[in-house]
């Protein structure tokens, strides 16, 4: 990431990689929670050499809040290459009473050897794991039926294990939940800003932003102008995206001393409005 849009990057990946590690032979299947929104990003890249062969479940969370047809396309995209995988939001309920069947599916031939010796019934034990904010623990408290893990829409929560119980008979082991120290695509850190999964507090958020206009413009121009009442689109074609986030401001209104745009104001406007879907359901990632 470029120094003018995160100054600082927390993640503790080494000791997380070698809690894992620790915990994998103690469960049975792992719950890789993505963000719906950004499901490439999201996504840790060494979780799979390190869970290596252990069953895996991704939960893609926050569905409301994603573009349904893009929803569509990443299902395919994840059943094309053989995960399985679910869309749930635990506000919505959306997607929830499917986890537990899912759960048993994939652990069949486990679960008839449990029945064989006699232990019908056992819990099964699953692990969480989740980039901050991706929503592990409000999707932990809808199974539990209780408010078992806190809960913040900030990251950086959930900052040791812990084992839950829960009401559909999976014992969940709660990860904490962090970011690896560095990105091969700028884009990935951006979007994982955009989202909330990085503290605004160390963000240039008004250059945070400003990429989001400039991604906007070009996946979702009508939710933009729609939402902000700019009108046609083509009378904007030509500015660059800061000029784009500058009209913007100045459309609500949000002007300081000799009529200058407020773009603190603005930012915080632009960054809070795409994260709860007020300018609309939006997915900044395809499948590739």
């Amino acid at each position: 990431m470029p120094s003018n849009i995160i100054q600082w990057f927390p993640g503790h990946m080494a000791k997380t990689r070698r809690v894992i590690k620790e915990c994998l032979p103690s469960v049975d299947i792992v719950l890789e929670i993505l963000d719906a929104r950004i499901p490439l990003s999201s996504q840790n890249p060494e979780l799979s050499d390190i869970i290596s062969s252990k069953p895996r479940l991704t939960l893609l969370a926050k569905c409301s809040l994603s573009d349904p047809r893009a929803n569509d396309r990443w299902r395919e995209y994840f059943k094309k290459n053989g995960r399985k995988c679910l869309f749930i939001d635990s506000v919505t309920g959306e997607g929830i009473n499917n986890i537990a069947p899912e759960i048993r599916n994939m652990l069949g031939e486990k679960i008839a050897r449990y029945e064989e010796k006699g232990m019908s019934g056992r819990p099964l034990k699953a692990m969480v794991v989740g980039i901050p904010n991706v929503g592990k623990s409000s999707l932990i408290n809808k199974l539990c039926g209780a408010k078992k893990a806190k809960v913040e829409d900030r990251p950086g929560v959930t900052l040791t294990k812990q084992w839950i119980r829960t009401k559909i008979g999976i014992d969940l082991l709660d990860m904490p939940g962090v970011l690896w120290p560095k990105f091969d695509d700028q884009k990935v850190g951006e979007s994982l800003a955009m989202t909330g999964a990085v503290k605004d507090e160390i963000t240039d958020t008004e250059a945070l932003a400003i990429k989001l206009v400039g991604r906007l413009r070009v996946l979702y121009p009508e939710l933009l102008c729609e939402r902000y009442k700019l009108g046609d689109y083509e009378n904007y074609a030509e500015l660059q995206d800061w000029e784009l986030f500058e009209k913007i401001g100045e459309k609500r209104g949000f002007l300081i001393s000799r009529g200058e745009v407020d773009f603190t104001r603005t930012s915080s406007t632009l960054l809070d409005e795409f994260r709860s879907a007020k300018i609309g359901r939006i997915t900044l990632e395809e499948p590739t």
